[in-house]
């Protein structure tokens, strides 16, 4: 069989074991990346895939996007091999060496304080969101999705148990894409994050006025959509003279703050729902230059 009738019968397992928005990432990498390339063949060497990752890197896809391409053609390639239709062996691809190794984004202490500020000192239902997320280190999709019964003042606690997202509409003939409002991203992304004291203090009295089934950022029975509101994002953010800091960049910042103050790395991970540990060590913990000097001259002194 070729790649393509493959996909179509790997396409109808799948579709019962993914989340929607996981399953609509799959058929656009699919339709967009692999079956242009592979679709007609019904057999597929190291070489193949070798030349098909230098192709897209030479069309400006990063290495992140392509690796994430050939997860999803391994997969079909080993349910192929499964139900003994398609010759499967194991490819091992190289990729270039990155000579720069990109930095988070990451508020500096001076302006993470001045939005915190003007977060506080201008209260919006748009700005209150941005303000939870300098606090908790949520996701966009998440604080999209907060809904004012998620916030638990008796033990004062904000509940992630959704979010929103726009995935592309696969069942459409015309492609189009769609808002919808889907459980956390993974099981450990369900949590429940303490809140600050200058955060409980915004969200107490509102509490009590607001209709606890309405979104949190838009104080309505519709919820705003990430795109909307990381355009409103980087409007304020250039208002206020802060350098362009992509919305996720607000997480980094919160999670870096909290290793910066020695908070121990297993509670920053929980808190930022991530699936193991290591996720937040490669992430945020790089020791500088001094605690590097610390640890070799503590070696030193046990040698003598």
């Amino acid at each position: 069989m070729t790649i393509r009738e493959i996909v179509e019968l790997w396409k109808k397992d799948k579709i019962h074991y993914v989340k929607r928005s996981t399953y609509s990432a799959y058929i656009l990498l699919i339709e967009n990346h692999i079956l242009p390339t592979f679709g007609n063949k019904t057999s597929l060497v190291e070489e193949d895939v070798q030349n098909f990752v230098f192709t897209k890197l030479n069309d400006g896809l990063c290495q992140k996007t392509i690796k994430d391409i050939l997860i999803v053609l391994k997969m079909v390639l080993k349910f192929g091999e499964k139900k003994k239709l398609f010759p499967y062996t194991i490819f091992d691809v190289k990729f270039p060496t990155e000579n720069e190794k990109n930095d988070l984004e990451v508020l500096s202490i001076p302006d993470h304080k001045r939005l915190i500020q003007y977060l506080q000192d201008n209260f919006t239902f748009k700005n209150l969101g941005i303000f939870i997320c300098l606090s908790t280190g949520i996701r966009i999709g998440e604080v999209c999705g907060l809904r004012w019964s998620d916030i638990d003042l008796e033990k004062e606690l904000i509940c992630i148990r959704r979010t929103v997202q726009r995935i592309y509409n696969i069942e459409s003939e015309i492609k189009r894409t769609e808002i919808i409002v889907d459980k956390p991203k993974t099981q450990n992304s369900i949590r429940d994050i303490p809140m600050s004291k200058e955060l409980y203090a915004i969200i107490k009295p509102l509490c009590k006025v607001v209709n606890e089934n309405y979104y949190v950022i838009s104080n309505d029975i519709k919820p705003i959509e990430p795109r909307t509101y990381r355009s409103y994002y980087l409007r304020l953010m250039k208002r206020l003279g802060i350098p362009p800091l992509k919305f996720h960049g607000l997480r980094h910042s919160f999670a870096t703050r909290c290793i910066e103050s020695k908070c121990d790395y297993k509670t920053v991970s929980v808190i930022l729902g991530h699936s193991n540990i290591s996720t937040t060590l490669n992430l945020y913990v790089h020791p500088n230059n001094e605690q590097k000097k610390k640890c070799i001259n503590q070696m030193n002194k046990l040698l003598k």
